[in-house]
């Protein structure tokens, strides 16, 4: 089975899992073995799950202000989340190719395999709720078909982006691309690059 078959499966685990219970409080119960790579797909995606649905939460126009700034700072803290373990997949993939020598033309990639991944995760869960819409019999025809319609050019996305995916793992197997990792840099939650943070720092 290819990386992508994996890791579309693991996902769509994932999201099925989530949805028994549809509640973004519900702690993860990764099935898969310690240390696999079916365990940290499935971790990766539960994280982006629970965010996407926080995200339709926060949009409701008559939350309660309070409420809106916690689920804020819940989603911020996801997202550093949710890069931390992008970039722990590829150090996974580091690991997977550091016995490859890269050939002298090697080119490097503007996406690392992982951030690769991540956008395959999001695909996965734009998948299942286009398929819920499409599907919706409270819905009208009309929003349906708009939806089945949507589902099928999300549909030839996932087939170009696994294909995409399987070749630049091919590529760095066999030389021809150079696995590099580029950190996130986040700043925005760090009280010493964050001016907001730390400017309220100084006026103590």
């Amino acid at each position: 089975m290819k990386f992508t078959e994996t890791a579309w499966k693991v996902f769509n685990q994932s999201i099925e899992d989530y949805h028994v219970s549809d509640d973004v409080n519900t702690l993860i119960n990764n099935p898969f073995e310690k240390d696999s790579l079916e365990r940290i797909l499935y971790a990766k995606n539960w994280i982006d799950t629970v965010q996407w649905h926080l995200e339709d939460i926060i949009r409701d126009e008559n939350i309660d202000p309070a409420e809106a700034l916690q689920l804020k700072r819940t989603i911020d803290t996801s997202n550093q989340k949710r890069t931390d373990l992008v970039e722990y997949i590829d150090s996974w993939f580091l690991n997977k190719f550091e016995n490859i020598t890269p050939k002298p033309e090697a080119k490097i990639n503007t996406e690392t395999p992982a951030w690769a991944v991540d956008r395959l995760s999001i695909l996965a869960l734009k998948v299942y709720h286009m398929s819920l819409e499409a599907n919706r019999e409270s819905a009208s025809e009309e929003h349906r078909n708009n939806c089945q319609a949507k589902l099928d050019v999300l549909l030839i996305q996932k087939e170009d982006l696994t294909t995409s995916i399987n070749q630049l793992l091919a590529d760095i197997e066999n030389g021809n691309v150079k696995m590099k990792v580029y950190k996130q840099m986040k700043m925005y939650n760090d009280e010493s690059l964050n001016p907001i943070l730390y400017q309220k720092g100084q006026q103590k």
